[in-house]
């Protein structure tokens, strides 16, 4: 099975079933497939080959649906790309990933114009919306005149399928390479760990072009023939309406998504009865945190998935009897992948409470980097899929992440992981938001540093903060410096950018 071949067999076995809603659009799976059917035959007809890559500068919107799955159904690879990047990161990835043809929403015309000359591959350029501009495509008219018919491309489930830009919170992105079997094994997990069934009817409100949006819910949705209730932005009250008037049952997004949607003022008034399961992931979350979402939302029926784009993404899960007795921690086992925790030198970590890094291994994890043989050896040894992320096994074998390798401080040769003195200080009642990260030090090596943004009217010291933590961690982990911010810088994965502020508090 391929991921076009989702869509068609839909079409053809539940053809009247509402598959994707977007405003006051709606479409039946027979639609659906219409609309797929005819990027993917106006895709042939510019030229795609089987293989050849296709990227999407696009929003949440029932376009791309339709072009995600139009590629991969001609025997494209989908290349979706995070819309909130400048123009030369974009333009980066255009080319990495040797894309032949663009499809981009009309907001980014005037910068697709500016690059175009420096895009090396790129052929076809389309337009997603309304516009209509000089020498670009209008996907909107390919659409009212292009032809429905199964494009009769025969792809196999071991073809290409896409290929997920890493979040590049440490440098250029890697492009994670993937096939249709990793996908298909993937919802299988899905379906299994969250019972995303055929009457879900399930909210993407996270970006689309994410790893876990994109995998983790649009395709086990469009496998198992759901319901797609699509937004274009994250907007906390709109969500919370969108929830209560759509009568939406699975619902994901990052832990920061959660916070500003707990903070919509009168929260309260919305009916989120219909939901049956919350996703939340892409970020830890500290264990406070997690039992104020339960406490807000009046429900424990949420899963955290714990997981990397390179593994699928796969990972660990926490399900949601454990989220209370649990709270912070990343889970366990999921079906279809393998997971430990590894020390430096490969050998599985078996003693609760010893550091490790977490790593994959199944047939959810790609194939490797797109033409980057070194960092694929890097990432994948015999099988395993390294996370770089560091994480502690408790004596029930839950596994709870306490930092990653990069952001690991050492001062005066102790280890400091962020994600422990992170959890204490979410016990503040004044913290809102917090990271920690350290700074070099001309004695110990590095310094902790609290980077940290307070609720309304509140105010911290050092001191305060100082005198709060000694009773809760050692000493050599509390902060010896307190940043206090408006807001944290994130990428669009809700990970704070913990390199940005090293370099700024470097400066300072």
């Amino acid at each position: 099975m391929d991921l076009g071949g989702l869509v068609a067999r839909n079409a053809r076995m539940i053809p009247d079933k509402e598959g994707v809603v977007y405003g006051e659009k709606r479409y039946t799976w027979k639609e659906v497939n219409e609309k797929v059917n005819t990027v993917s035959n106006a895709l042939l007809k510019g030229g795609l080959k089987k293989g050849d890559k296709v990227a999407l500068w696009m929003f949440n919107s029932d376009m791309f649906v339709f072009v995600f799955y139009g590629i991969v159904k001609a025997g494209g690879v989908a290349v979706p790309v995070n819309f909130r990047l400048a123009p030369p990161e974009a333009e980066y990835i255009f080319n990495n990933c040797d894309a032949v043809a663009l499809v981009f929403d009309d907001i980014f015309e005037p910068v697709v114009r500016e690059m175009k000359p420096h895009l090396n591959n790129i052929g076809a350029f389309y337009s997603a919306g309304s516009g209509r501009f000089e020498g670009l495509n209008p996907l909107e008219d390919v659409l009212a005149s292009g032809d429905t018919d199964e494009p009769g491309v025969k792809v196999d489930e071991f073809d290409e399928s896409e290929i997920l830009y890493t979040s590049g919170t440490t440098g250029r992105p890697k492009g994670a390479l993937f096939v249709h079997h990793s996908h298909i094994t993937l919802v299988t997990s899905m379906a299994a760990l969250v019972g995303i069934h055929p009457k879900d009817r399930i909210l993407h409100a996270a970006p689309l072009f994410h790893s876990a949006e994109l995998n983790l819910y649009l395709n086990p949705g469009t496998y198992l023939g759901s319901t797609h209730v699509i937004i274009r932005d994250f907007i906390p009250d709109k969500v919370l309406e969108l929830i209560e008037k759509e009568k939406v049952t699975q619902f994901f997004g990052a832990p920061i998504m959660f916070t500003f949607m707990m903070m919509v003022p009168d929260f309260d008034k919305y009916d989120l009865s219909s939901v049956r399961y919350y996703g939340y992931g892409a970020a830890p979350m500290a264990a406070e945190s997690v039992k104020a979402m339960m406490e807000k939302f009046k429900s424990t029926d949420f899963f955290c998935l714990c997981g990397f784009t390179e593994a699928g993404p796969g990972g660990i899960g926490l399900l949601p009897e454990d989220q209370i007795r649990k709270a912070g921690a990343g889970g366990k086992y999921v079906v279809n992948m393998e997971s430990r925790l590894v020390n430096m030198e490969g050998n599985t970590v078996t003693e609760p409470g010893v550091v490790g890094e977490l790593v994959i291994k199944g047939e959810t994890i790609m194939k490797g980097y797109y033409k980057d043989p070194e960092a694929t050896k890097e990432a994948i040894k015999d099988g395993w899929v390294h996370s770089g992320d560091l994480g502690v096994m408790d004596d029930e074998g839950y596994i709870t992440l306490v930092d990653r390798k990069k952001d690991m401080i050492i001062t005066g040769g102790e280890n400091v992981y962020s994600k422990e003195v992170e959890d204490a200080i979410y016990e503040n009642p004044k913290i809102k938001e917090a990271v920690i990260v350290g700074v070099p030090h001309p004695d110990w090596g590095e310094t902790v540093v609290a980077v940290a943004s307070l609720h309304e009217d509140a105010a911290l010291t050092m001191e305060e903060l100082r005198e709060f933590l000694k009773t809760r961690i050692a000493d050599y982990k509390i902060p010896r410096r307190l940043e206090i911010v408006g807001e944290l810088p994130r990428n669009v994965s809700g990970k704070v950018l913990k390199y940005q502020l090293r370099e700024t508090l470097q400066k300072n």
